[in-house]
């Protein structure tokens, strides 16, 4: 009997699979309407990257009208479900206060989840909140430590500048240090 529950799970995700390539085609053509029907299907069945997709047509307005409160849920779900594009989207909406009262503190934590998974604006985004303090207490060496692994993912304004000038030596080789063992350890308890 566990062979055939298998083999059912094992086909599920196999049709998941085909369906999301299904919409994806029709996304990159510009059929919305066709992408639309078949991510809200698997989106209810907890797909999350059509959960995310179905956030981002309707944060963007594409084939559906506008609603940030659809995007915010549809976000959600993928984000509890570990998709790290979800988890930042979900973050920047908190932290701007669409569709809900802005909360940063719960915006970091969704920056800090997408960010440990490897999530380069998440963590450029968490940079920024360290260096403002926002959703948390100011800390230039753990701003430092994150737009440095940012910038060695390609994203780099040179923030990390910005901060060293209110940093001592001592706070720049601990930040560099800090950056070296998150690498280390893939993002993970930084």
């Amino acid at each position: 009997m566990s062979v055939v529950i298998f083999l059912l799970l094992g086909t599920d995700n196999a049709c998941w699979s085909n369906d999301f390539e299904k919409a994806l085609t029709a996304y990159g053509a510009g059929d919305y309407k066709t992408a639309f029907e078949v991510w809200e299907f698997l989106a209810e069945q907890g797909h999350a990257p059509s959960q995310y997709n179905l956030g981002q047509m309707y944060r963007r307005a594409l084939g559906v009208p506008q609603d940030l409160k659809a995007a915010r849920k549809w976000y959600k779900l993928a984000a509890k479900q570990g998709n790290a594009n979800a988890q930042h989207n979900l973050g920047v909406m908190i932290a701007t206060g669409n569709a809900e009262t802005q909360d940063l503190v719960a915006s970091f934590k969704w920056f800090q989840l997408a960010a440990q998974q490897g999530y380069v604006p998440s963590q450029y985004n968490l940079g920024h909140a360290y260096a403002k303090g926002k959703g948390i207490p100011k800390n230039y060496v753990y701003a430092h430590m994150w737009w440095n692994i940012a910038a060695s993912n390609g994203i780099d304004d040179g923030n990390k500048n910005k901060v060293e000038g209110m940093m001592n030596s001592l706070d720049i080789s601990e930040a560099q240090r800090l950056a070296r063992e998150c690498v280390k350890k893939n993002y993970k308890g930084c």
